[in-house]
């Protein structure tokens, strides 16, 4: 059974009995509580001396048992010096038991009735959060770089968890885990994850992303640092109040929102750079492009080229203005549309083959006639309407 005799010996409060109307009650309250209170100082005055003695008893005992281990000095007054201490020693334990008697007795008032179960938070214990490092854009760079070469699979398993208490137990479990670095490589891996059109994984990734950041915002609200928030956190979010929950979810749509914006900016940004690169290499010897400069030309310099016609081309530029004529035909030759004395090239290149034919003892070949025959098409690039679409 269930021993309540102890609860028999409380001393009531300072203001909660009745007074006779004669007496003047406000100080009766105030003398009964200042005499609690110097009690309670007196009592305390007397643990602090007696703190002390005890000290003073360690001391003088480990010194002189030091002392005659070491055989310094006379050893009987060494022995005598000893008993003699040894019975302050035993002095000291009734005392000390005196004490305890005394205390157990005193009534329990509103000060020693109860008494907080930690005297700090288990958050408080922590370390404090980590300042601000002056890291330059690359440091940080660098950092990420290598915290994702040597995390990686951890973070796609905490962001694959679909549980609170699996991801509390695994980042409890990997509290190097909790920081900007992961909740960063969440959001690349989102975005990712929404460009390849996978978007229940997006959400749930998201979902991962925004729990760790709340965990460093928590961190951030109370100067500590953030692996001291795992637990409260995942605490909290599982018997939260609906306006939090709310929140909560409400910040999740927000992101999901964000990434799906930044992942069809990145996609345009992909296809502009693809753009780029595919005009970059079709750009003739004079920087040029020759899609550009095929759009700018007159109907009837185009009619020539998407017929390969040269004479027609020829024919087309004499009926032009001298100096209109030359700015067409210098633009054509800057973008590679036209090559001028091409014809010439391959007849150097048509006699080197020939003359390598004849040094082996062979004799021309069927794609050695086609090549002479090739000297007769018209030389330039061969840009077609279907290319400029």
């Amino acid at each position: 059974m269930v021993d309540y005799s102890k609860w028999k010996n409380i001393e009531i409060s300072d203001d909660e009995d009745d007074t006779h109307p004669n007496i003047d009650t406000p100080s009766l309250f105030r003398w009964r509580h200042q005499a609690r209170v110097e009690r309670m100082a007196e009592m305390d005055h007397e643990k602090d001396e007696f703190k002390k003695k005890r000290q003073s008893y360690q001391a003088r005992l480990m010194d002189v048992k030091e002392r005659i281990s070491k055989k310094d000095g006379n050893e009987e007054a060494l022995k005598k010096e000893l008993e003699k201490i040894e019975a302050e020693g035993k002095e000291l334990d009734r005392i000390e038991n005196d004490m305890l008697k005394k205390e157990k007795k005193t009534p329990w008032n509103v000060d020693t009735i109860s008494k907080p179960g930690f005297e700090k938070t288990v958050i408080n214990k922590k370390a404090g959060r980590k300042p601000d490092e002056n890291l330059s854009e690359e440091e940080r760079e660098q950092r990420m770089k290598q915290f994702v070469k040597e995390n990686e699979k951890l973070c796609k398993q905490y962001g694959m968890l679909r549980k609170y208490d699996d991801s509390k137990r695994f980042l409890q479990e990997h509290l190097h885990l909790v920081g900007e670095e992961t909740a960063n490589y969440l959001v690349i891996w989102s975005i990712n994850l929404e460009m390849e059109e996978k978007h229940e994984l997006m959400a749930h990734v998201a979902h991962q992303c925004i729990c760790m950041q709340y965990i460093l915002e928590l961190a951030k609200q109370l100067d500590v640092d953030p692996r001291a928030c795992v637990a409260s956190f995942f605490s909290k979010i599982q018997h939260c109040q609906p306006e939090y929950r709310a929140q909560f979810d409400s910040e999740i749509e927000g992101f999901k929102g964000r990434i799906q914006k930044r992942a069809q900016e990145k996609i345009q940004e992909a296809i502009a750079q693809a753009e780029e690169e595919e005009r970059k290499e079709r750009l003739g010897p004079g920087g040029l492009d020759p899609a550009d400069v095929f759009e700018s030309l007159p109907d009837e310099l185009k009619a020539c080229f998407e017929s390969r016609d040269v004479e027609l081309l020829q024919k087309t530029i004499a009926a032009m203005p001298v100096d209109v004529a030359k700015l067409h035909m210098k633009r054509c030759v800057d973008s590679g549309l036209w090559v001028p004395n091409a014809a010439d090239l391959e007849g150097d290149k048509k006699e080197d083959d020939d003359s390598d034919d004849a040094a082996g003892g062979e004799e021309k070949t069927d794609d050695a006639k086609s090549e002479s025959a090739a000297k007769e098409e018209p030389i330039y690039t061969g840009v077609s309407t279907e290319d400029v679409d």
